[in-house]
């Protein structure tokens, strides 16, 4: 493989509190070196970044993929598409596919098939119970052993206390944790939106944000009895952040994400039965999405993930209250992430360290870094390049972006995994 080295950058690592310009050097897939100003080995490509930012590849710690049982929604393939083009070189997929991946074979199966797009690193997550179904857990060694990174049961809440208690336990003997999708099943069922004024007036079936605060408490109170660690998907009210944030002081092993919608918009976007934005948890008030923006900034959520859940037209094309929840994120995670750069609510090495080195550092991962001898896994972007989210034009083959319209700033010029470009 020929060297590359990257001249006149601004480089961007959060890892080492690295934010210079200088040159970066690839040789067989990894980082040789960067510095100021380095020599250009005889032979090498040089690629002129023309001041842009070269950082880590995005590591996404939450995404679905259509494949296996749902390809007509998205594929692998189609996914590592949507991924390169937002500059994610590393996702965990979740495993309430079809069938559950609660079998090594399956776990190693989307392993390979990550392996075989040589744009995307696929990580999945092994079903935290059986089929996904919330009774019965599922071998976790076993899965462990075949490459799973933690347990969840995907969009689905792991209702059974007992059950939960398990795993949290279950997964701490593997040096692990669970991944738990904070709302309480019984609250929830039913609603397409936050309960509150607009629900009503639109006359949906509501539900109260109360149901993310009661599981994230219990779930809290179950990591303190079994010293387990569980973290939170997507949270997205002000009273869970509360919890998790008082948890964290407490030394409780306890740890979140959030996903772009939650700091991007309120539920205001649903509008008039805007069913692009119906998703899972639902979009929140105003004060919510303000104490997600704060939570970011001062540390107490761990990283932001895509929370890609892509959706056939037709799942979309329904009443508002029977169509599927959910939307695309591979292709706008990061020019979500930097409209909050732009409002000076995060710093541009704030922002990247929640796409990368943190989300790794959870899994344990050589990911996120431009360290010497790590994966030249690298994005390369302008901060102020201008675009526009354009449902219909989005790479991969789901469209169902609840941003769809949005103009950003900010965008992925070129992505390269294991010293390879695969976008731009």
């Amino acid at each position: 493989m020929t060297d590359t080295i990257f001249v006149n950058a601004r480089l961007i690592d959060p890892a080492a509190g690295l934010d210079a310009p200088g040159s970066l050097l690839v040789s067989r897939g990894v980082i040789a070196d960067h510095g100021g100003a380095l020599a250009i080995p005889e032979g090498a490509e040089v690629v002129d970044c023309g001041g842009a930012v070269l950082a880590p590849g995005l590591v996404d710690l939450r995404a679905a993929l259509g494949e296996p049982g749902a390809e007509y929604r998205e594929t692998i393939d189609s996914a590592a598409q949507a991924a390169a083009a937002g500059g994610i070189t590393t996702l965990c997929a979740l495993p309430d596919t079809q069938p559950a991946l609660d079998d090594a074979a399956l776990v190693q199966f989307v392993v390979r098939r990550g392996e075989a797009t040589g744009s995307l690193s696929i990580l999945p997550y092994g079903a935290a119970t059986k089929g996904c179904q919330g009774k019965e857990i599922a071998e976790y060694g076993l899965l462990r052993e075949a490459g799973a990174v933690a347990f969840t049961d995907g969009t689905r809440a792991i209702a059974n206390a007992r059950t939960m208690r398990l795993a949290l336990s279950y997964a701490r003997a593997f040096g692990s944790f669970v991944v738990q999708h904070p709302e309480e099943p019984a609250l929830a069922a039913g609603g397409a939106a936050t309960e509150g004024e607009l629900a009503t007036r639109l006359g949906l079936p509501g539900i109260t944000p109360a149901a993310e605060s009661i599981m994230v408490a219990r779930d809290i109170a179950l990591a303190r009895i079994t010293g387990g660690h569980v973290h939170f998907a997507h949270v997205s009210t002000a009273d869970a952040l509360s919890l998790i944030r008082k948890a964290k002081q407490e030394g409780i092993r306890v740890t979140c994400d959030t996903a772009p919608p939650y700091f991007d918009l309120n539920e205001t976007a649903i509008g008039d039965f805007r069913t692009y934005a119906k998703l899972s948890p639902p979009l929140r008030r105003e004060e919510d999405r303000l104490a997600v923006v704060a939570a970011l900034a001062d540390g107490t959520i761990d990283a932001v993930a895509s929370d890609h859940q892509p959706a056939d037209p037709d799942d979309k094309r329904l009443p508002f209250a029977q169509a599927s929840a959910g939307g695309v994120g591979l292709a706008t995670l990061f020019g979500i992430t930097l409209a909050r750069v732009h409002a000076g609510d995060l710093a541009l090495p704030q922002a990247l360290e929640l796409l990368t080195v943190k989300p790794a550092r959870l899994l344990g991962l050589e990911a996120g870094t431009l360290g010497h001898g790590r994966p030249a896994d690298l994005v390369l972007f302008h901060p102020e390049r201008a675009w526009k989210v354009e449902a219909g034009k989005l790479p991969g083959k789901a469209q169902n972006s609840p941003f769809d319209g949005r103009a950003l700033e900010g965008r992925v010029i070129g992505t390269w995994k294991a010293g390879r470009r695969v976008y731009g």
